[in-house]
């Protein structure tokens, strides 16, 4: 069947497989530490620590695996992103004594450096496999990658909570990990060997962008993603799951739904922003999206302290901060690709993710402390100035220049 399509739709059908099967075992492994430990006992702030160096070294890999996928070629990286998240699987296999906060960390930490080499690679794969002057067709390939990316771990999110209440922790990881040795053996085989090579090897040097656009729009990237993970990753689970009462296959259901909506809506947003009058987005727009999503949390944060329904306060907001993220963040996804040189497009794309890792490092350490400290309402405010500054930057965004759809 794959073998009857252009080379081009199989290797983007194969390069998308692979990053879905990465994203549903990275989704479940998430909302399993998350319950597991909370479930121990452990504290939001403890909880948090356990994902540092998960998102420390997503900063690092994004950074150095531009190079690395500019040098050794896009599907050499992403099949190295799925045996390292094997790796990690197996790493909390071990005895529920030896499953230390360290031992977590660690395997987190590989499991940080598996998720950012697969997302580079995938996000940087599409880049090549459109025409160049096709602008329109290049923003809804990579809306489809980035929503059904995301609805899959929604999906995850749910089978974590779904695994952890039916086999427990080690049958969780063990499942998973077995699936996921399956998809790496068939990736090996099929993805091209020569996809995302650079014509001209790259210096290490060049891993830092030397693009104004790629630059700004990175930092924008960071303190949206910060925004959502400074009440999302920690703070929101452990709410539901005190302020409700709700069980974790009850947390990881809701989540699961809220994010699998999310990749719905990313998928369509190129309809969302124009293509249908034949719009291709930019900074101006980007600037606009961000605007509108900055008010959600403040809301929610005023509804709280004004005392109302908090279930419809927070389950609301949380409904329209996700459909309106969505859009953010599937714009940003179109920009950076469409911003990045053609050849060697790994290092720019690496250098926008790293900001997106470092985002996501700062949004999750803020999400368990400031949550601990002061509350949610406290985590609310802080991601509504996050991103008003990500609004503020984005200002600063070129326009595109006009191309074919």
């Amino acid at each position: 069947m794959l073998n009857q399509l252009a080379p081009e739709i199989r290797q983007y059908l194969i390069v998308t497989g692979n990053y879905w099967a990465f994203t549903l075992t990275d989704g479940a492994l998430r909302m399993l530490v998350v319950l597991h430990f909370h479930s121990l006992g452990y504290s939001p702030l403890e909880i948090a620590l356990l994902f540092l160096f998960y998102e420390f070294f997503g900063v690092v890999t994004n950074l150095v695996g531009g190079w690395l996928g500019a040098h050794l070629g896009l599907n050499r990286t992403m099949n190295i992103g799925l045996g390292l998240q094997i790796i990690a699987l197996t790493m909390l296999l071990v005895p529920a004594s030896l499953l230390t906060v360290p031992w977590v960390m660690a395997a987190q930490a590989l499991s940080g450096i598996a998720k950012d080499l697969n997302k580079m690679s995938a996000k940087s794969s599409i880049k090549l496999l459109v025409p160049e002057n096709a602008q329109g067709s290049l923003y809804q390939w990579v809306a489809m990658l980035t929503g059904s990316k995301n609805a899959l771990k929604g999906v995850g999110f749910f089978l974590g909570g779904f695994l952890l209440a039916w086999e427990g922790f080690s049958g969780a990881v063990m499942i998973m990990a077995i699936m996921l040795v399956i998809v790496w053996v068939f990736s090996i085989g099929a993805l091209k060997k020569d996809l995302g090579k650079a014509k001209s090897k790259p210096e290490f040097t060049d891993m830092l962008s030397k693009s104004r656009p790629v630059n700004l729009l990175s930092a924008a990237r960071l303190f949206l993603f910060g925004a959502r993970d400074v009440w999302f990753v920690v703070a929101l689970p452990v709410w539901l799951a005190a302020e409700f009462g709700w069980d974790h296959a009850y947390v990881g259901g809701f989540l699961a739904l809220w994010v699998i909506g999310y990749g719905a809506v990313q998928s369509v947003a190129p309809w969302l922003t124009g293509k249908r009058q034949g719009k291709v987005p930019d900074g101006r727009v980007a600037v606009i999206w961000a605007c509108a999503l900055a008010g959600i949390p403040a809301m929610i944060a005023l509804g709280l302290q004004q005392g109302y329904s908090s279930d419809v306060v927070v389950l609301g907001g949380l409904m329209l901060f996700g459909a309106l993220f969505a859009v953010n963040s599937s714009l940003h996804s179109y920009l950076i690709v469409s911003y990045a040189g053609r050849d060697g497009v790994s290092l720019d794309v690496g250098f926008y993710y790293m900001a997106n890792a470092a985002g996501r490092l700062l949004g999750t350490v803020l999400s368990g402390w400031v949550y601990q400290v002061a509350g949610l309402e406290a985590c609310l405010w802080i991601s509504a100035m996050m991103l008003f500054t990500a609004a503020f930057i984005s200002t600063r965004l070129p326009a595109l220049r006009r191309s074919s759809l």
